[in-house]
């Protein structure tokens, strides 16, 4: 799915020639392209979406089949293990969903592909019935902790409409749920001139003298990390590539420089620890990715303890990938994910405006909001995100902007807030976010900035004075938006 859309953000040479000096050294990037697909998209700054080049995953086996219930493993390359602690939460699949079908008019998935679940773990015999029964191929597949059940990929080899296999899909009394493999985008935006104003924003110095972040497991499910750039070393806990492959990509480099930058700049988390995950390929400019890959990203980041997990993509209303961070939820995992970039009369867009999720909108160094910013009552913080210093691959930087940038300061946040009190709940952390921020526009919380501008210092400062109260108190979950 594309991650919220990006806007590059590009900085000229009279603009950046009085940073030349402070960051000798690594160059400045320039320019980058304004264009993004269509999908889950990075948050950066938003373009109309575009249909977006398939990225295709190798095929694990073709699949042909007769009709028999499904009960048994599917083995593949892809398959989870079970873990440890982990398996023991399974909650046993619920019965049969809704229905799958995309809204009229969308059109941000792959065109000839389906993603099926199933209960329980089929046999090999089993799923080769169901793909003979649909003339379906099986791309790959994966047993989910999360959600206790079997998550299949497939290609529809003869140009059926993704529609009509839904539909008849849904009539197979074996299989739980269908959907398309919607396509999300990061968010990010072009800029001009800036400087790292955040830190003095979010009150980050002194908030640094409370909590560092330390120990705190931080999950990037974005682009390719650049794990060598002098702001990012030895701050990646561990790394999973479900896109296959790549290169380091400005936007995950830059999203996680937000969050533990600790060389020339200063992350909100500096000595939290990063678990990278490359669910997003490069696309026209910005990049995208698939909710199997970004669903696959959610398992490994939940297996490796993962207590934060910054989304800053967006794209449209995923009806599996719902059900996972419901999931992710109630494991205690606080999920963080940006606004979008795609203006005032844009929907709400997934996965900021499920309830599970805390949705981060962007302001500027003034305290106005991007221009570029999705509204709604979903929103809940805002938090810097225009024209912003962040690192890009190769040990460069460059200025960027989007609400994908202000979710990493939030997830950042959250990671100190956790050091802080690690006993919290998804829903204490985000109670003490939204008490804690500085209102702006109308008084009171409002469509625009949610609760205002968070303040780092203020959230660990409260924590000491209030935080049993905090604990005890939580709402259900995806209350208090």
């Amino acid at each position: 799915m594309p991650l919220n859309r990006h806007v590059a953000i590009v900085a000229s040479a009279a603009a950046l020639a009085g940073l030349l000096s402070a960051f000798a050294g690594p160059a400045l990037a320039q320019s980058r392209d304004n264009s993004s697909a269509r999908g889950f998209q990075m948050q950066s700054a938003p373009a109309n979406p575009q249909p977006a080049k398939q990225v295709r995953q190798k095929r694990a086996s073709e699949a042909q089949a007769r009709p028999e219930p499904v009960s048994a493993p599917v083995q593949s390359s892809n398959s989870v293990q079970p873990t440890p602690g982990v398996d023991d939460l399974v909650t046993p699949a619920p019965g049969r969903r809704s229905s799958g079908l995309p809204a009229s008019g969308e059109r941000r998935f792959v065109s000839n592909e389906v993603v099926i679940e199933v209960a329980g773990r089929p046999s090999e015999q089993e799923v080769q019935a169901l793909a003979r029964r649909h003339r379906l191929n099986r791309e790959e597949s994966q047993v989910f902790n999360l959600s206790g059940t079997t998550m299949f990929r497939w290609t529809i080899p003869d140009g059926r409409n993704v529609a009509a296999v839904i539909r008849e899909l849904e009539a197979d009394a074996n299989i739980l749920s269908v959907q398309p493999n919607y396509r999300h985008t990061l968010q990010q935006s072009s800029t001009g001139q800036g400087i790292q104003y955040a830190a003095e924003k979010l009150h980050l110095q002194s908030a640094h003298a409370l909590a560092l972040g330390k120990r705190v497991l931080v999950a990037v499910i974005d682009s390719g990390i650049d794990a060598q750039h002098p702001e990012l070393e030895g701050t990646i806990e561990d790394m999973f590539d479900p896109a296959g492959g790549g290169t380091p990509h400005s936007h995950g480099t830059s999203i996680a420089g937000a969050i533990v930058a600790q060389s020339k700049l200063t992350g909100v988390a500096p000595s939290a620890r990063i678990l990278a995950v490359r669910a997003f390929d490069p696309v026209a400019g910005s990049a995208e990715g698939t909710t199997f890959n970004i669903m696959k990203g959610l398992e490994w980041a939940t297996q490796k303890g993962a207590r934060v997990i910054n989304m800053s993509f967006a794209g449209p209303q995923d009806p599996i990938l719902a059900r996972m961070l419901a999931a992710a939820g109630k494991r205690g995992i606080v999920l963080v994910a940006a606004a979008g970039n795609a203006g005032p009369k844009s929907p709400p867009l997934f996965p900021a405006s499920d309830p599970n999720v805390i949705a981060v909108t962007a302001t500027d160094a003034e305290d106005k909001l991007f221009q570029g910013s999705n509204r709604g009552h979903h929103i809940a913080v805002a938090a810097p995100g225009v024209r912003l210093l962040l690192p890009t691959p190769g040990g460069s930087y460059d200025m960027l902007t989007g609400t994908s940038f202000a979710a990493a300061h939030i997830s950042g946040i959250a990671a100190l807030i956790l050091e802080r009190d690690p006993t919290l709940s998804p829903d204490s952390v985000r109670r003490v976010l939204l008490s804690t921020a500085r209102d702006l526009g109308p008084r009171g919380r409002d469509k625009d900035f949610g609760a205002g501008l968070a303040d780092a210092f203020e959230a660990l400062r409260s924590l000491g004075e209030r935080s049993d109260a905090v604990a005890g108190s939580a709402p259900a979950q995806g209350d208090g938006r």
